[in-house]
């Protein structure tokens, strides 16, 4: 069955539609540093785009952070993501990882990633190896001076707003100051700079046979396509430190005779969205170099990442949008849906306290969430939430089990609808709280069903293979209900065509 695209996806190709045949056969133009107006263009349109050159950090943290990177690597906790684009499955040529605050997970491209917890105070996670361990802890370390570091870039830029001032944006210098603000502006830019996650990257050019070449400017070729990075607090920052493992020595930008940009150095390119007359950026990235997308430039301008030669590393931090994201979260709504569970009956079934149609409506959607946006979602990644620590094992098990109570319920709710003497109005009323869920639910259990089956999934290593979790066969005496639905949605459908006596 092919998926409908949703309205902002129709939009968004729609633009691309238009984009495409404005340009015709000619590239827009784009900019790096052998070009004179590189960073007059840089100050006048992209003034939100902060770059820290590396040899302004701390050596010990370049160091630290670099052997983190390749600890992560050589336990195999970096992996490919499968991921859900317009309804087609498709494999990121990156692979990644994410690190973050104990029970947050972080949502790009239908696929929700749980974190590698790092070790925030007073927590207690047990790593598999002491190994992985230390490299948590100096993720967490670079997540705290980057924090610092983006306080400090917001700063300068506020203050250069309020002044005025007429500089280029290249670098924060070493010995800037932090400027006075009054308090609510301060508590405002440190709420947006609190980076919860950092979603680690890496790719090496000389394995992937096929990379898409960038469209609008001819930059070469891309390891991650033109994008808003997604699920982030609004207005938030986003800190980048990127390694790229080349050798010590390396050609400056300005001295390559090449137009354009240099095809065997990392870049990362900025545009103003949907924009043609803009000159966009191509920017080099060298070993260490960090850079920092300010206030709302991620939602006003799209950026991408241009392959170089040598495989490379980024650690992307990110203020997460974690209202609807944390093990916490889930676990309350799950509570929620559950106070409507009475005793058991005779039959081992489970009495429902109402049958208030908004209680069971509600009831039914927190069912779909925990199987579809979690259950689903971790299963579907193999065992390798599982790679670092075991810290999710606990959740998720707690997490099935409620959701085993709710299949309950729903069995609880059927009952109730099919028993004899329910006044036709009052059944109808819940026929109809509860049908939408449970169409939705079918579709998306035999959506999951298949992608787990797909040809691609089939070619995944066996510790990322994805399992289709929750799953059972017909007639299992354990479960109140099939796991194919397609039965008891067209008898509910049916009984609300049945005439009114």
């Amino acid at each position: 069955m092919k998926r409908t695209p949703t309205p902002e996806e129709r939009e968004r190709e729609a633009k691309k539609l238009r984009l495409f045949e404005e340009l015709e056969d000619t590239w827009l133009p784009y900019l790096t540093p052998k070009d004179d107006e590189f960073y007059q263009q840089w100050q006048l349109k992209y003034p939100k785009l902060v770059l820290r050159e590396a040899g302004s950090v701390p050596e010990e943290l370049h160091r630290e952070v670099q052997a983190a990177f390749a600890t992560l690597h050589k336990h195999g906790c970096l992996a490919r993501d499968l991921v859900r684009v317009q309804g087609k499955d498709l494999l990121t040529p990156v692979a990644r990882l994410l690190v973050g605050n104990p029970g947050c997970t972080y949502k790009y491209l239908n696929t929700r990633l749980f974190t590698v917890p790092w070790p925030v105070r007073g927590s207690n996670i047990s790593y598999h190896e002491a190994e992985v361990a230390a490299a948590c802890q100096t993720l967490l370390s670079l997540n705290s001076y980057l924090q610092l570091e983006t306080v400090q870039a917001w700063e300068e830029l506020v203050a250069k707003e309020r002044a005025n001032i007429d500089e280029v944006p290249v670098c924060i210098g070493p010995d800037f100051g932090l400027g006075i603000f009054d308090g609510p502006d301060e508590a405002d830019i440190r709420s947006r700079s609190a980076y919860n996650v950092t979603l680690l990257n890496f790719m090496d050019p000389q394995k992937m046979p096929y990379l898409k070449e960038e469209p609008y400017f001819g930059m070469g070729k891309m390891a991650v396509s033109w994008h808003h990075d997604e699920n982030l607090v609004d207005r938030s920052a986003v800190a980048v430190y990127s390694h790229s493992c080349e050798g010590p020595e390396e050609d400056s930008e300005e001295d390559s005779p090449l137009e354009g940009r240099d095809p065997d150095t990392w870049h990362v390119g900025f545009k103003i969205s949907w924009d043609i007359e803009t000159p966009g950026l191509a920017i080099p990235l060298h070993q260490g170099d960090c850079y920092f997308m300010l206030d709302d430039l991620n939602a006003t301008h799209q950026h991408c990442v241009l392959a170089g030669l040598p495989p490379r590393f980024s650690s992307t931090h990110r203020v997460a949008e974690c209202s609807t994201g944390t093990l916490d979260y889930i676990l309350q709504r799950c509570q929620l849906a559950l106070q409507n569970v009475g005793d058991v009956t005779d039959s081992g079934g489970v009495s429902l306290k109402s049958l208030e149609p908004a209680v069971l409506k509600q009831g039914e959607e927190i069912h779909n969430e925990v199987e579809f946006e979690w259950l689903r979602q971790f299963w579907f990644q193999g065992s390798r939430p599982r790679k670092c620590t075991d810290w999710w094992c606990q959740p998720m098990a707690q997490l099935e089990e409620m959701w085993r109570k709710m299949e309950g319920v729903t069995n609880g709710v059927l009952h109730e609808v099919r028993r004899e003497g329910v006044p036709v109005g009052q059944r109808n009323a819940m026929v109809t709280a509860i049908l939408a869920s449970l169409t939705t639910r079918q579709t998306l259990r035999r959506e999951w069903h298949a992608r787990c089956q797909s040809r691609i999934a089939r070619t995944l290593p066996a510790d990322q293979k994805p399992e289709c979790r929750p799953y059972w066969e017909k007639e299992d005496p354990a479960m109140p209900l099939p796991f194919d639905l397609t039965d008891v949605v067209s008898e509910l459908r049916g009984l609300l065509l049945e005439p009114t006596p």
